[in-house]
């Protein structure tokens, strides 16, 4: 028994000595950033410029693969399914990790069980937006309107499960009114709509927001949570007027269960390194986006982050009654 004993002893120690000689030469091809929506939208654009940035850093290129569909799903679960070498890392959205738990009974990846935290990489701010026609000038004034002519008010969002959606039912149940929550499938299409007149509202993340605002196509209520947007000064945030929860969306990147640890470790250092050059820092709230994330971009500050996160989503998401589908 004991020359078995030491037989599998000694597997086990050249096993890890290969693992770890295999860890120290990581990068050797380029690594896959796997984003779960569509490019063009708010997580697209920032990975791209983070992508850039680890391709610089670690000698290897860095690309973005966007895997679209089921609200996050698909490209979530390609990442948790996908082989554990470092070569596969998820740009998750909050919606991915934290609200499709609540929101479905089935989901095929547990973001806990089947991915590992790397990092968390930034903040992302909401935006209520009204077409520039229409007389208001603030939440109040839509509150008011709202209140005078209940349900006249179509608000766009992308579902009632998501961000965007939970913005509008907070609103709705902290000013006591009832403006119509319409689903659409695209920020494109809801803001065509919005433009149009065909609806009268929408909650657009910043960074897509910001050319309509920019060309006067679309104004600016209110920020979803509880602060200012710099490159907003004058939009107050909803917490401003009701007494709202600090709903928004985030980025973290996740990397498959049974990662080495040395990869994650590696890959850690190097988004917090990115997230801590000048020129992305500038550009960052220009996007709408916060990457001042101090302690969370690490595998265990992200890790906690993520467990606090889920458990607040799914308390909101059960006040407001929704059920998983």
């Amino acid at each position: 028994m004991s020359k078995f004993r030491s037989l599998a002893l000694g597997a086990t120690f050249a096993l890890a000595a290969i693992g770890g000689a295999q860890a120290q030469a990581w990068p050797q091809r380029p690594i896959a950033l796997v984003v779960p929506q569509a490019a063009g939208n708010s997580p697209d654009i920032l990975a791209r410029v983070l992508a850039d940035k680890l391709s610089r850093s670690l000698g290897q290129q860095v690309y973005v693969e966007n895997r679209t569909g089921a609200a996050n799903i698909v490209g979530t679960q390609a990442v948790a399914r996908a082989t554990p070498d470092g070569y596969t890392f998820l740009f998750a959205t909050s919606a991915s990790l934290s609200t499709n738990p609540h929101t479905f009974r089935k989901l095929p990846y547990d973001p806990q069980k089947d991915l590992m935290p790397v990092a968390m990489v930034a903040r992302s701010h909401h935006l209520l937006l009204v077409n520039p026609a229409l007389p208001f000038k603030t939440l109040e004034d839509l509150i008011a309107q709202e209140k005078a002519k209940p349900g006249e008010i179509s608000l766009a969002v992308d579902s009632e499960r998501n961000i965007s959606g939970l913005i509008g039912q907070t609103i709705n149940r902290r000013a006591g009114i009832k403006m119509v929550l319409v689903p659409y499938a695209s920020a494109a299409n809801s803001i065509q709509d919005t433009i149009a007149g065909r609806v009268q509202a929408t909650i657009q993340s910043a960074s897509v927001a910001e050319p309509f605002i920019k060309e006067g196509t679309l104004r600016p209520l209110a920020v979803a949570g509880t602060r200012r947007l710099a490159s907003l000064p004058g939009t107050p945030a909803i917490a401003e007027t009701l007494a709202s929860a600090d709903i928004g969306g985030w980025f973290m990147v996740m990397a498959p269960a049974g990662t080495p640890p040395e990869i994650v470790q590696a890959m850690s250092q190097k988004i917090a390194e990115s997230l801590q050059q000048a020129d992305l820092r500038e550009r960052a709230p220009t996007l709408g986006f916060d990457v001042d994330v101090g302690p969370l971009a690490t595998p265990a500050g992200a890790g906690a982050f993520l467990t606090k996160e889920i458990a607040t989503m799914g308390a909101l998401i059960k006040e407001f009654g929704i059920e998983p589908q």
